[in-house]
């Protein structure tokens, strides 16, 4: 019997290194957890366009909402190793949605092997045309004057809906959560005036900041952005410690073989190195994160904490 899983073992490490050496010869799907339009679809894009050119194979992205995340994680964690399929992974799918959701079918710290970082976008509190706001003093001072009269969207489960709860318990304000399915609705009734506040992304706002149908109130950074100069931190407002930004990276299932990983980490890298991707990068005002799998995996490990900590703060509890 030893003999023989001994055999077998051989036989399954010479299989794996023959696929990851003919890897990828097929279309490779990239599963984003959120409805197309908000920050992770943006990345997803970004990457699938300059991994396929890396790759020289088809990478298609495969939005899958629901669950704030967990449900396409679940399935992509049971997915068959190869390659093949992968995810987009943020804080939804490795501290929110498994602190939120029970019985999710996957396990953040085990279910998966980082890939690769791809970037980092910093938050922007936003308010549409028709408020007053100016500031995000403008914003406290309205709310504590008018406790629950306040509205700010967020796509429900999502990183913005935590950092909204964090705000609101960092000032001690009744400020009102209204959750939306994504990004992009929310963005439509922000301009449209039918909600007051929302924190988002510079890979969302950016063109709606600069074309003013969006106005920015603060930045959830330690010093402003040189895309928005004028626009003060939330820090600068008054807000202690107020920094958040939008991680998004590579996952696939785990036991992907490291050949496979490795592959693919050296075809992000590849793509992160590109001009043109830097540009279009810097243009949402988003920074680009070269590493290894391992840098990736230490860097998930020490930031989940936060957000683990503000989806407690958050309140949220679904079945």
């Amino acid at each position: 019997m030893r003999q023989l899983a001994a055999a077998l073992a051989i036989i399954a490490a010479f299989v794996g290194t023959a696929s990851a050496q003919t890897y990828p010869n097929r279309t490779i799907r990239l599963v984003v957890p959120f409805p197309p339009g908000g920050p992770a679809d943006v990345m997803g894009r970004l990457a699938a366009l300059y991994m396929a050119q890396a790759l020289g194979q088809q990478v298609i992205v495969d939005n899958r909402p629901g669950g704030g995340s967990t449900l396409a994680s679940r399935d992509v964690a049971r997915a068959e190793p190869d390659g093949y399929t992968l995810l987009i992974g943020s804080a939804a799918t490795t501290a929110i949605g498994p602190t939120i959701y029970k019985n999710i079918g996957y396990d953040p710290a085990t279910s998966f092997a980082p890939v690769a970082f791809f970037s980092s976008t910093p938050y922007v509190m936003v308010t549409g045309p028709k408020t007053t706001f100016r500031t995000v003093q403008d914003v406290i001072a309205y709310a504590k004057a008018h406790p629950g009269k306040l509205n700010i969207a967020v796509p429900n489960g999502a990183p913005p809906h935590m950092i909204a709860a964090w705000f609101r318990a960092k000032t001690a304000t009744d400020i009102v959560i209204v959750p939306y399915k994504g990004a992009a609705n929310l963005i439509t009734d922000l301009i449209g005036g039918q909600i007051e506040l929302g924190f988002e992304p510079t890979s969302v706002t950016l063109t709606h900041l600069r074309d003013g149908s969006m106005r920015p109130l603060g930045v959830a950074t330690a010093k402003r952005l040189p895309e928005l100069p004028d626009v003060p931190t939330i820090i600068e407002s008054g807000v202690p410690d107020f920094i958040a930004d939008s991680w998004i990276g590579i996952m696939a299932p785990a036991g992907t073989p490291a050949e496979i990983v490795n592959k693919l980490n050296a075809a992000i890298n590849q793509g992160l190195r590109s001009p043109t991707l830097q540009v279009r990068l810097k243009q949402l005002a988003a920074e680009w994160r070269f590493g290894t799998p391992e840098e990736f995996a230490a860097f998930i490990k020490a930031e989940d904490p936060k957000w683990i900590a503000m989806a407690k703060l958050s309140g949220l509890k679904a079945e």
